[in-house]
């Protein structure tokens, strides 16, 4: 079995700024929660805010890795213990989606996870026995979260890499008002901040990468707000016979999702609940999500569905911020509220 590695970013931004004028840019880039990241700021005070930033992905990554033995997820799984509030307030938000999606974002699937393998070099196809002996370990009323500790029920265990990095992405923008930076972009992976407008006023062009293959399936024009991606073209394998399981695991199943859809953009002002969404959308597939979206009522998001039967289904709110990619042979649907 071979495993394969599809690009990165799922979500990636198309910058074209004016030279004339313009104001000071700061740029970095570092390797942390498994994916590279990219962060550009402008302003007096983009240099510190950059610093800042990746400080602060660098301690969230060393509180909410799963693999690293001195985090704070390592100790929960491996018999609990006092952690930092960061995790405790995170825990419970992982919680609260999970109960809003009915379990398809569950962050309780890591001994599902472990099961397949599929994102190390070893990919594992369980038999029904191993699948049926681990889905009873499966379900946010497994985790106790209290005060300064998180607890798990006997065998359970978390992985956090659903919410991570939409978490993170929330934090760098509070980072980025605190030292008052008023343009910018964060790219983590398929998770996409845009701060307030490019410096020349006008919206950042963020591109939703083409499920099917190289370029870009749609563009969005976005202003601080969050643009997620989730999709099982990120990360797959290929057994001998041909099958692709792809990594992203129904709770329900125990299996890789079996979905309608390529990819699920969200986008919204919460990083953390666009990141929880879009993988729960993605599991859903098309008519639950749409469901889904429909009664969100007062706290509404938008979201592009990429299906794969070939359409693009997007939300009212996005019609006047969506560019048809011409070269990417998609029917474009807009949905009614």
């Amino acid at each position: 079995m071979k495993k394969l590695l599809a690009p990165l970013l799922s979500a990636a931004m198309l910058l074209c700024l004016t030279a004339c004028g313009a104001p000071k840019k700061a740029e970095t880039s570092l390797f942390a929660m498994d994916t590279y990241m990219t962060l550009v700021a402008y302003g007096d005070g983009a240099d510190d805010a950059l610093t800042d930033a990746a400080r602060t992905i660098n301690e969230l990554e060393q509180l909410l890795s799963r693999t690293r033995e001195d985090s704070d997820v390592w100790r929960i799984n491996h018999g609990g213990g006092q952690v930092n509030p960061t995790t405790v307030q995170l825990v419970e938000q992982a919680i609260r989606f999970s109960d809003e999606t009915d379990g398809a974002f569950d962050i309780t699937i890591a001994p599902l996870v472990d099961l397949w393998a599929i994102n190390s070099d070893a990919p594992h196809i369980p038999s029904q026995a191993e699948i049926d002996s681990l889905l009873p370990l499966v379900g946010s009323d497994r985790i106790t979260p209290n005060g300064k500790t998180v607890t798990l029920d006997s065998g359970c265990a978390i992985d956090l890499g659903g919410i991570a990095k939409g978490y993170t992405s929330d934090r760098v923008k509070e980072i980025f008002a605190r030292h008052g930076i008023k343009s910018g972009t964060v790219s983590l992976g398929g998770n996409v901040y845009v701060c307030g407008t490019r410096p020349d006023g006008k919206p950042w062009n963020v591109a939703v990468q083409d499920p099917r293959g190289g370029g870009y399936a749609c563009t969005l024009t976005l202003t601080d707000t969050f643009a997620v991606t989730s999709g099982g073209y990120q990360r797959y394998f290929t057994a001998e016979d041909g099958t692709i399981y792809q990594h992203i695991i129904d709770p329900a199943t125990g299996y890789p999702a079996q979905s309608d859809l390529l990819s699920v953009t969200v986008v919204c002002p919460d990083g953390t609940r666009a990141d929880a969404y879009s993988t729960a959308l993605y599991v859903m597939g098309e008519e639950a999500a749409i469901r889904f979206w429909e009664s969100q009522g007062s706290d509404p998001f938008e979201m592009v569905l990429i299906t794969a039967d070939g359409r693009i289904v997007c939300t009212p709110g996005l019609t006047d911020h969506f560019i048809r990619q011409e070269d990417a042979s998609y029917e474009v649907q807009f949905l009614s509220r």
